[in-house]
């Protein structure tokens, strides 16, 4: 590969992890608009999840084991269909998409604290971003957004909290290598969605318009198989912590997109709230700008 064509792909990997990850947010709301929550998030994964798993068994990747399985099972479970499936469900109750981008980008807050069960040790600076974000969520559930819809609330920040505890799992699990990983994931997450939507009773109340179906196909494609790929090769390429800077850019993406193109209100108080919990991100982040070696872990939407 050419000393030249290697920078393109970072910069163009990038782009897509702080781009596309950070439109999904507003690509949900347009998409519940025509399809029910869990059958939105559940086609998504499930849809990506096939291709995936079809173009690497082309490739000849051997089959996950029936130990993988169960791994991939529990990881899916945590990420996708609580933590994906919880901001989808939350965005269709009533919560902006610029502040579900916000609760989730709470992730490694949650993610340091989840550490402590597994023995990580925490350095008196991550105490401090975590303290720092924790006042941010208070900030955050004190604008109208999420008084609005107290339910959208809860689900938004618990589903933050599964995708920290899943991701943290996930690093004593035995895994398949690569991307089969992230295909098995996605189909039997996408699969529990499914079956969500199912016994509850979700139903089609007409066919969805284009705006529905393009958001189905932007997620599928763009948001779950192109993003989750330029985070895998950055994992590979680059420090964790700059692999995992997304976690604050993604929100002021989100944020821009929702007030310029869905006409959302940002409070005061939410204003203030992104600028506090992007900070505590960042405060946290630094260690691990000193520490390369430090696994990351990962928040798609």
């Amino acid at each position: 590969m050419s000393s030249r064509r290697f920078p393109l792909l970072l910069v163009g990997a990038f782009a897509a992890l702080y781009l596309i990850w950070g439109s999904t947010y507003f690509v949900i709301r347009i998409g519940v608009q025509s399809w029910p929550p869990m059958l939105l998030a559940g086609l998504r994964f499930v849809v990506a999840g096939s291709l995936m798993f079809a173009w690497l068994r082309w490739r000849g990747v051997p089959l996950p084991t029936a130990k993988e399985w169960r791994s991939c099972a529990i990881v899916g479970f945590l990420l996708l269909s609580c933590g994906n499936g919880g901001v989808t469900i939350a965005e269709h109750l009533g919560v902006a998409s610029a502040v579900a981008a916000l609760a989730i980008a709470t992730v490694p807050l949650f993610a340091l604290l989840f550490g402590l069960i597994w023995g990580q040790r925490t350095t008196g600076l991550e105490w401090g971003g975590i303290l720092l974000g924790l006042i941010g969520i208070g900030l955050l559930n004190l604008g109208h957004n999420l008084q609005a819809s107290p339910l959208g609330a809860v689900i938004v920040l618990l589903a933050a909290a599964s995708w920290a505890f899943g991701s943290m799992w996930s690093r004593h699990l035995s895994l398949p290598n690569g991307a089969m990983a992230s295909a098995a994931q996605m189909l039997v997450g996408g699969a529990v969605l499914l079956f969500g939507s199912l016994v509850s009773g979700e139903r089609l109340q007409q066919m969805p318009d284009m705006g529905g179906w393009l958001a189905l196909i932007y997620l599928t494609i763009l948001g779950s198989i192109v993003a989750f790929s330029a985070y895998l090769y950055l994992l590979k390429h680059v420090r964790p912590a700059a692999a995992t800077s997304y976690a604050y850019v993604n929100p002021v993406v989100a944020v821009l997109l929702g007030i310029t193109f869905a006409g959302e209100r940002i409070g005061p108080e939410e204003w203030l709230a992104m600028t506090v919990i992007v900070s505590a991100v960042i405060l946290i982040g630094l260690p691990q700008w000193r520490r390369p070696k430090v696994a990351a872990v990962a928040s798609e939407t």
